[in-house]
């Protein structure tokens, strides 16, 4: 083995000596300061700028479980962490790593890989911001599922295992083959399948082999209708999915199609030049504001069905979802990007070991104001896994599979070789995270109680249906 560098030897050295100002064991407390700000409120200033109908559609979705109130807190947790220890080790955040927005899509090309999904909450910011997020994840969706304590440690510990033998594997790597490192199916079954039945080998597999039906053709399937006259337009089911028809009166359908022609000219400019041919020989066929997620809820998200010039049949779905600031931003600093899109995007791209060909972003005027989007591909066999399924052996290999793309985005984005001189060879930080993990689930619990009372008392307006 070839001998480390002095180079590597101090980045390495810097890592450890942080140990000293911020010791791995001081990332376990959890103790929430007495002027902590109230989780409902922070959740009510969030729905200002949103739409307002859609805004109790969202607390309805909360309200489901733990779980999901927890999939739709980012903001309160953001709060929470700036209370906390902060090694300063930076790295391109996800910003919002709980396990389900890690998942399987297409990459250019057509293999399908595993990474890190979502990045609405992007931002430079401390390692740990994400792992505690993600640790924290795996205890709430555990208890969930009605896991015992003994069971979930294993479990939390694996995540955070996962981690931190990647990056000491990544810290020993070139910086290109960093960069080249990618998880597909091939790999999981490679490195994981052993750990599973036959049985459930079979289900993953066959779980890739339906995403890889998810494409625009399948969007067009279920989302659209086909009039009488062979016209094609999305279906109406509001207010999950209203046709820009029923958002707009006949006075204002110029100034619409004005904005969305203005904000293609802007979406073309931020694709590479490849990218803009291929997308120039697509036209706009209908549009609809859809909802989705659980935190998204409210924010503005459109789809678009286009086809290709000369063939109807050739059909593409493009989401455009609205990027607001991200929710650490008053924590850790605002975004350098000129647009919350383009920092979605950019940081889209430093984490992912591929994306989507046509990732861009752009600005629509439609109320006065510009708002920033970002755009991709609807599906492009996107697929998440059905963690209420799982069972704990199922559970603790996903668990592994979620800390090495977290790690791998990390190590890109940031000092690999001091963050794994941080992170050491012991379980030291494994046994920290559990307890984090252990002890924020233990506020969610307390958070999602609170919502319900604000929702029993009237403080907040719940829809009748969420889901």
């Amino acid at each position: 083995m070839v001998a480390e560098s002095k180079g590597r030897q101090e980045r390495r050295k810097i890592g450890k000596e942080i140990r000293e100002k911020v010791p791995r064991e001081s990332l376990a407390v959890w103790n929430p300061p007495a002027d902590r700000r109230d989780p409902t409120q922070i959740l009510i200033d969030q729905g200002a700028d949103r739409v307002p109908d859609l805004v109790p559609v969202r607390y309805a979705r909360m309200l489901s479980s733990e779980f999901a109130f927890y999939r739709g807190a980012a903001a309160i947790m953001a709060s929470d962490l700036s209370y906390s220890a902060n090694t300063h080790i930076t790295v391109q955040m996800c910003g919002d790593a709980h396990l389900v927005n890690f998942g399987g899509y297409a990459s250019p090309d057509r293999t399908f890989v595993f990474d890190v999904n979502d990045f609405d909450e992007t931002l430079p910011g401390p390692f740990e911001f994400d792992l505690k997020r993600l640790v924290a994840s795996f205890a709430v969706a555990a208890r969930s599922s009605s896991f015992d304590e003994a069971t979930r440690a294993p479990i939390i510990a694996d995540v955070v295992r996962s981690y931190r033998e990647a990056i000491q594997t990544f810290s020993q790597m070139d910086r290109m083959d960093v960069w080249y490192s990618r998880l597909t199916a091939a790999d999981i079954e490679q490195q994981w399948g052993s750990d599973l039945s036959k049985k459930y080998r079979k289900a993953f597999e066959k779980n890739v082999a339906k995403a890889q039906t998810k494409t625009s053709e399948r969007a067009l399937q279920k989302l659209t209708t086909t009039a009488a006259d062979g016209s094609t337009s999305f279906i109406s089911n509001p207010p999950f999915m209203v046709p820009l028809d029923e958002v707009v009166d006949e006075a204002s359908k110029d100034r619409y199609a004005h904005a969305v022609q203005s904000a293609l000219v802007g979406y073309r400019r931020s694709l590479q030049s490849d990218r803009r041919v291929l997308f120039a020989g697509y036209r706009v066929v209908d549009l609809a504001r859809k909802v989705v997620g659980v935190g998204s809820v409210g924010t503005r998200c459109w789809v678009m069905l286009l086809s290709a010039d000369h063939d109807e049949n050739d059909v593409l779905m493009l989401q455009l979802k609205q990027a607001v600031p991200s929710v650490y931003e008053q924590y850790v600093g605002r975004s350098r990007t000129s647009s919350h899109g383009q920092r979605v995007v950019e940081g889209q791209r430093v984490m992912q070991a591929a994306s989507d060909i046509l990732l861009g972003w752009t600005q629509i005027n439609i109320r006065g104001t510009q708002d920033d989007f970002y755009v991709r591909q609807m599906w492009d066999w996107k697929e998440s896994a059905d963690v209420p399924a799982m069972d704990p052996t199922q559970l603790r290999v996903y668990a592994q599979m979620c800390g090495w793309p977290l790690a791998r985005a990390h190590a890109r984005s940031g000092d690999r070789v001091a963050l794994a001189g941080y992170l050491g060879a012991d379980d030291k930080l494994d046994t920290a995270m559990v307890a984090f993990a252990e002890a924020y689930a233990d506020q969610n619990a307390k958070d999602y109680k609170a919502m319900q009372d604000a929702a029993s008392a009237g403080r907040i307006e719940v829809a009748a249906k969420g889901w």
